[in-house]
Order: C-alpha cells, then structure tokens, then sequence
C-alpha cells in the first residue's frame, strides 16, 4: 500500500490546494488516526484522515471551475476572522471549492475558484509563469506616462523582493499592466513607487482565459476547451485573441502606444 504525504492527499481529495492543505495541518485542523498530523506527514489509504472532525474521502469529487467577476468589497480567504463578505458566499456549495490564488478586497475582476488542487497548483506556482493581466485607474491629475511604466517592465525593488512587469502601457487615466506572477497587491504596489497609486483595479485575463462580459457577481462554469486556453494561451488562435483584446478595450479603455 503505497503512501503519500498529507498534505498531497488532501489536494488530491479536492480539498484545498497543496499549499492551503499545508497551511490546515499547520492551524491543527489536521487528524491521522486521531492524533494531530504533523507537516510531512505521509499516510496510505489505511489511515483515518480527517480535517475539523470530518472524514476525508479519498475518492476525488469531479473536478470543477469557475470564473467569476469578483467585484470589490469581496475577500478570497476561504474564512475570514472579521466576517467580511466572502467570495465563496456567492458560488455553488461544491465540496473543496476553493480561490485559485488572490486578488486583494479592493480589487475586482477575474478570479478562478476550483476544487482541483493540481490545477490550483499549475495556476499559482511561479515556476509556470501564467501571466495575469490588469486595468488600473491611478489617482492624480496626470497617468502614468510610457517612459514611468518603461521602469516597472525593467524591475523595481520591493520590500519582498524584486519586482518586474512582463508588459506595461498607459491610457488616458492609467494603465494596463501584465505580470508572470501574482504577489500580495502587487500592481498596486508596483505603481505607487513609480509614483501612481492606483485607485481601481480590475483583472481582465488570467493565462488565456479572459473575463469577457461577465458582470460583478457573476460566474460561469469553464468546459474543456476554456481549461485548456486558460493553460495554454500560446495555441489560441491570433485572430481570436486580437478579438478579445479589442473586446477588453472597449469595455476598459484604450491603451496608448
């Protein structure tokens, strides 16, 4: 009988990613046999795992996905202490669901929730480098200009690191700015040292997978061919892309340059 470790089974079972898995046996919430697990724990399918009291079933719920327009105002822990509004409130009660990555309480835009945790992997680990992209509205009287985003696609120094846009360029009252990876309120971040703190802030495509003409609070159901633009954008056709580009600008704003 083979064994694998904890925190692998629980992403497996469909509850929770690998990394909020770890973060569960961390908080205690984790049994093996009735005892507290520990993190790098391996167990088989003989042992009793159970998270907050309840078994874990180890048959893997069907694998499903959302994208929903999260609007602001809306936080993406899956509990929050303070009882604030919570994404999850407005999706389907599907086992394991659960925020692919975060986009801060300010922000609104494109947000995947899943119960697949291999996916929420895929998604959120930099080493895959899918690309996230933004429309942000900066304060102040003038936006920033393309020599001032120039600086963010060549990389700033943050207080968690260094930092670097894939793609930065301004409209008339912000900008559009395109990261490979998706630190805690990074754009916002990003543009307040170059001197351009960001008022609003919307995701509008994640990998392949655009937010369209989704409005706040709602969502739909991604099938195959959705998944598999969201992974691998480098296959969707160029014609089909140019439209959806054109699409995002005509709801966001035109981008200069």
């Amino acid at each position: 009988m083979s064994a694998e470790r904890l925190h692998k089974r629980l992403a497996r079972a469909g509850i929770a990613s690998r990394r909020a898995a770890e973060d569960l046996i961390r908080a205690g919430r984790v049994s093996v046999n009735g005892q507290t697990a520990g993190l790098g724990q391996s167990v088989t399918d003989a042992d009793d795992v159970r998270v907050d009291g309840r078994l874990v079933e180890l048959t893997r719920p069907e694998a499903v996905t959302y994208a929903l327009y999260k609007p602001p105002g809306y936080v993406t822990t899956a509990q929050d202490e303070y009882g604030r509004r919570n994404v999850l409130n407005a999706m389907p009660d599907v086992p394991g669901l659960h925020p692919v990555g975060r986009l801060d309480k300010d922000s609104e835009g494109l947000l995947l929730l899943t119960n697949d945790g291999d996916l929420t992997l895929t998604l959120t680990h930099p080493r895959y480098g899918h690309e996230k992209a933004y429309r942000a509205w900066t304060e102040g009287r003038d936006a920033p200009t393309q020599a001032e985003l120039d600086v963010l696609v060549r990389g700033i120094a943050m207080d968690d690191g260094p930092a670097q846009a894939l793609s930065a360029a301004p409209t008339e009252d912000g900008a559009y700015v395109v990261l490979g990876e998706g630190r805690n309120r990074q754009v916002r971040r990003m543009l307040a040292a170059i001197g351009h703190p960001v008022g609003r802030l919307v995701r509008y495509r994640v990998g392949g997978l655009w937010l369209g003409d989704l409005n706040p609070g709602e969502y739909r159901q991604l099938g195959p061919q959705d998944l598999d633009q969201l992974l691998h954008p480098q296959k969707m056709p160029r014609a089909v892309w140019q439209a959806e580009w054109e699409r995002t600008q005509d709801r966001w704003g035109t981008q200069y340059g």
